[in-house]
């Protein structure tokens, strides 16, 4: 399917990003059996491949704004637009050789999320979705999944790192939700986890402690795809929140009455 010009951009940059990091991930697979193991050379992948998103992104897009999980944040002379950028979601997983892993790029104007590519160059997995113009994977057109009652749902969550977050309270949270749910999955990616709520591949999905680039893209998706996603507080605040509820209608409000129910608990 023919894309936008927008789209071209960000699908070519996004490919060109995942050539080196499909060539790391294949020496990282190797590094795994060293003592030392592969964390100083993954660290070096993942600023190469910012380095590179950011490069063609402005070269295409002179001006644009750029908040990367490497840099921070660069300014442009365009102030209404600004490049979300995940160079490598799923650090954790390309670290242990499990190719559970993304590029993720989002586009905000003038404070809106308009445009998203979440890239698996591993399995080949290309997500993408513009404001007003639908959600594709490999050019396919994906919907979010129909399940009505969340006794029938699969939904991915998040754990939080040791020291980081409240350890407490994600207990609470998937205490609740194991008691109302048919299975749950913590995959490591939470853009990819956005992207398969896109796809119908999990019913919901909900995590705190994230982070802008974490998201961006991903709730592109999960909207053109016909979904919900907030805030926990059924807000829209996710990005300065750090915290996201995906999933359809019904999925997205029941999910979100489980977890206040939990925060009180």
């Amino acid at each position: 399917m023919p894309h936008s010009a927008l789209l071209t951009v960000m699908i070519a940059a996004a490919r060109k990003a995942a050539r080196a990091l499909k060539r790391d991930f294949g020496e990282v697979e190797k590094l795994q059996v060293s003592l030392k193991g592969p964390a100083n050379y993954v660290s070096a992948a993942d600023k190469r491949a910012e380095e590179t998103l950011y490069a063609e992104l402005n070269k295409a897009r002179p001006g644009y704004g750029f908040l990367g999980e490497e840099g921070g944040r660069r300014e442009g002379a365009d102030k209404t637009h600004t490049w979300i950028v995940d160079p490598l979601d799923g650090t954790t997983n390309f670290l242990h050789g499990i190719p559970q892993f993304c590029i993720s790029i989002g586009l905000e104007r003038e404070g809106v999320l308009v445009a998203g590519v979440v890239y698996n160059p591993v399995m080949e997995e290309l997500f993408v979705a513009e404001r007003g113009k639908g959600a594709f994977l490999n050019d396919q057109r994906i919907r979010v999944a129909a399940r009505r009652n969340l006794g029938d749902a699969l939904v991915g969550c998040g754990l939080p790192h040791i020291h980081r977050g409240d350890i407490a309270l994600n207990r609470r949270e998937i205490a609740a939700m194991q008691d109302r749910v048919a299975g749950l999955r913590r995959h490591g990616a939470s853009a990819l986890d956005l992207a398969w709520v896109a796809a119908g591949r999990l019913d919901g999905y909900w995590e705190r402690n994230l982070q802008a680039w974490d998201i961006a893209a991903g709730i592109v998706l999960v909207r053109e795809a016909g979904g919900f996603v907030s805030d926990l507080a059924s807000g829209s605040d996710m990005l300065d929140k750090g915290e996201v509820a995906a999933g359809n209608e019904t999925m997205h409000r029941d999910m979100l009455k489980v977890i206040a129910q939990a925060a009180k608990s």
